[in-house]
């Protein structure tokens, strides 16, 4: 009866870096998907609040967005990093604080805000941001997210073609499901942005042809075939088994977890070990993985042995956009609107790398 499970799931819209959210920072982003996932639960009381962050101000932005969202002074609040992979840890986190029954209640998710991120204000004019803090040693190699993409898709001889198509079915899924209206029910609107601002429809394989490589020389990854840069946050309600068997409600049940690493240099490979291990648990109806990069993406999946076409039915982040901390947390989010709300399966898989070469994985079945 302490097993964890998904009961609801939200999100806000996922705006460009300088978009409609650049006002709003993480803990005003964060407030009203914690607040709209516990109206939609009809409970008012959790144990903790748990969201990952990359890149936010520090000082806890859990707690500051709990305490924003009205839950008490008494709700604590803490903040995961795991870089890429902290809004999906963080779920992770509160769900193995209700199996060690610990609590029974924990609002999980992540926030990301790159538009207020912490930035050098001199001797630069306009503002810049800070350079990123070190994923791993010097002497292990540290290469920047595009570089290492490139890389990784050289070694998996993952073609430029391939990349583009993956990246404009990305698109043309997300343009599809917000005009079908996939998106409303897990969506909170902040002020006037009540859509996600990135997916474009119009793309060919031929328009993002004409792209240019954008990390290194000879590499394959473009600005059209990446994911962006972006603000959002989401959030999920983790509870037991025995809670919701008293609610009455259905949700995902946490089935298999798994945090693996691999090379530092080949950070974008930090997924396939962890799904590795969770794929031992059952065989997925849905997979969504967060897409930072075509090339990066499609070496994950083929190393193990999981068909593109099978992953992000309605887009993925190079459509719907990357807002590092709670690209993790949107993932559920996606699943549960996929699996729960829409009733599209019975098992689904949530996974993605992280810098330093650290990977997270998830693996989550509907109970009723």
């Amino acid at each position: 009866m302490t097993e964890p499970v998904v009961i609801a799931a939200r999100r806000t819209p996922i705006g460009r870096d300088g978009g409609g959210l650049r006002e709003h920072t993480v803990d005003e982003l964060a407030a009203p998907v914690l607040r709209a996932v516990l109206d939609d639960a009809g409970i008012d009381r959790v144990d903790d609040v748990v969201l990952g962050n990359v890149f936010g101000p520090g000082g806890n932005p859990a707690r500051v967005a709990a305490l924003r969202a009205g839950l008490g002074v008494d709700v604590p609040g803490v903040t995961v990093d795991r870089q890429c992979a902290g809004g999906l840890a963080a779920v992770a986190q509160a769900a193995a604080c209700v199996r060690a029954g610990e609590g029974e209640a924990y609002l999980a998710g992540g926030v990301e805000s790159a538009s207020t991120a912490p930035r050098r204000a001199w001797p630069t004019d306009p503002p810049t941001p800070y350079s990123r803090a070190p994923f791993a040693p010097a002497e292990f190699g540290d290469p920047d997210m595009g570089p290492a993409a490139d890389l990784v898709a050289a070694e998996a001889g993952i073609s430029r073609t391939r990349q583009d198509a993956f990246a404009v079915r990305s698109h043309e899924r997300a343009v599809a499901a917000q005009r079908a209206g996939r998106f409303d029910r897990e969506l909170v609107a902040v002020g006037d942005v009540t859509a996600d601002e990135r997916p474009r429809p119009g793309f060919t394989v031929e328009r993002l042809a004409r792209f240019r490589p954008a990390f290194t020389a000879d590499g394959t990854a473009t600005a059209a075939n990446s994911c962006g840069v972006n603000d959002g946050a989401a959030a999920v309600l983790v509870v037991s088994e025995r809670l919701r068997a008293r609610l009455g409600v259905p949700g995902l049940r946490l089935v298999a977890s798994a945090t693996r690493a691999c090379d530092p240099a080949r950070l974008g490979l930090g997924a396939v070990p962890a799904m590795r291990e969770v794929l031992r648990s059952s065989a997925p109806d849905v997979v969504e993985f967060n897409e930072a990069f075509a090339g990066q993406t499609l070496a994950c999946l083929d190393a193990v042995g999981i068909d593109e076409h099978r992953v992000s039915p309605d887009g993925g982040a190079i459509a719907l956009g990357h807002p590092w901390g709670a690209s993790g947390a949107v993932l559920v989010v996606r699943l549960f609107s996929r699996l729960v709300r829409q009733g599209m399966g019975s098992a689904g898989l949530a996974a993605l790398s992280a810098g330093g070469g650290v990977g997270v994985a998830t693996m989550w079945t509907v109970t009723r």
